[in-house]
């Protein structure tokens, strides 16, 4: 029946996440309906996607200048709305927030102020604004529904359970490089940082994944998600990446939530809640093809970056927006060749140590905060004091 169709807005369309979500809802037509779509850069893969799918509205954010272009490949009927009004639409059920960086917050809020439902991909915006966006959501009654498949996890491992956890534990596959040294870290070339054993996704989360960064901006996440204080969450490495991620209970037993690595699945649960639907295009794990399990305690000192992330949602304030801003920053300069590996970490923590942090921010303090770390990061790197 046509009112079972769940009507989706996809913001960053043209991305990792974005073009995961249209799958699952191409494979899904009596499911979901995509009325929206939004995008960056990709314009003509923006364009092939307004194609098929037919939106009633799209979105591009304000500074793109390029929106000729886009009418130059498509003939677009729908309707041209900046990214706050794509993510709140009353035509959308629920938004997908897979808009890379800071470009998701806005959004983010725009969409729970109007009481829509997301699937949140966008790391950075809960780790900047955690106590802003979870407190609106509280507000108005929406829900904030995880992408991300460790968050996914302890979510459903959460369900049906009537008291608080003890404890979590967030794995990590530990990326490329966990067996490496401190000296062969500083030779890793991009090539050899965008080659993830376990995962498919984006360059800059796959860097962030390769310095543990991503883990570590995972538990800012859980902290916020899941009102978990920060003792009381773990990082285990687990380079299979079958377990996403496990949920202790104040008896001692364990939860855990396991498949096959694929984002469509967690992508797709938080599309379906509170069902689950069957999508033949899943992947289902192999049992007999599963040698073992293994688990390791994360490297601190190798991958500074997991504790830099750690110890700055522990400060609070505006330390998390200032590590987002100056990892995105960081991470850009080594795509573009311009500093090494080990220097994202270094760079990060020069920039943490200079910043003034204000407890308790608004949204233009936190926006204050990410554009004074990015200069920052470029003075530091340049050795312009």
């Amino acid at each position: 029946m046509v009112d079972s169709i769940k009507r989706v807005a996809v913001l960053g369309s043209t991305g990792s996440i974005g073009r995961q979500t249209l799958d699952v809802i191409r494979a899904l037509p009596q499911r979901f309906q995509v009325v929206g779509l939004a995008a960056g850069k990709n314009l003509e893969l923006l364009a092939e996607q307004v194609q098929e799918f037919k939106p009633e509205f799209i979105g591009c954010p304000p500074e793109n200048d390029d929106i000729d272009k886009l009418r130059g490949l498509v003939d677009i009927k729908s309707d041209l709305l900046p990214l706050d009004e794509v993510a709140a639409h009353p035509d959308a059920d629920i938004a997908v927030i897979a808009t890379s960086g800071k470009a998701g917050l806005r959004p983010t809020l725009a969409a729970l102020r109007a009481g829509k439902n997301i699937a949140l991909a966008n790391k950075e915006s809960l780790v900047s604004a955690g106590e802003i966006i979870t407190g609106e959501a509280k507000k108005s009654g929406a829900r904030i529904l995880p992408v991300d498949s460790e968050h996914s996890a302890i979510w459903q491992c959460l369900n049906g359970e009537n008291q608080e956890a003890a404890r979590i534990i967030l794995t990590a596959s530990g990326g490329p490089f966990r067996r490496l040294s401190p000296e062969q870290l500083k030779e890793v070339t991009v090539a050899q940082a965008l080659q993830h054993p376990s995962w498919k996704m984006g360059k800059k989360v796959t860097v962030d994944s390769a310095t543990l960064m991503n883990k570590g901006l995972e538990v800012i996440e859980a902290h916020w998600l899941f009102h978990m204080p920060y003792d009381r969450i773990d990082v285990l490495i687990h380079p299979q990446s079958i377990i996403h991620s496990m949920v202790e209970f104040i008896d001692g037993s364990i939860k855990a939530q396991l498949s096959y690595p694929d984002m469509r699945l967690p992508i797709q649960y938080a599309l379906s809640y509170p069902e689950r639907f069957i999508n033949p295009q899943l992947p289902r794990i192999d049992w007999s093809l599963v040698r073992s399990l293994d688990f390791e305690p994360p490297d601190y000192d190798k991958f500074p970056c997991l504790r830099l992330a750690i110890e700055a949602g522990r400060w609070g304030g505006t330390y998390p927006a200032a590590l987002c801003a100056a990892d995105e920053v960081a991470v850009e300069l080594f795509l573009d060749g311009r500093i090494l590996f080990t220097d994202i970490a270094s760079s990060i923590e020069r920039t943490l140590e200079q910043h003034q942090s204000i407890s308790k921010p608004g949204l233009e303090e936190i926006e204050a905060a990410d554009n004074w770390a990015r200069e920052t990061l470029l003075k530091t790197i340049s050795g312009v004091k």
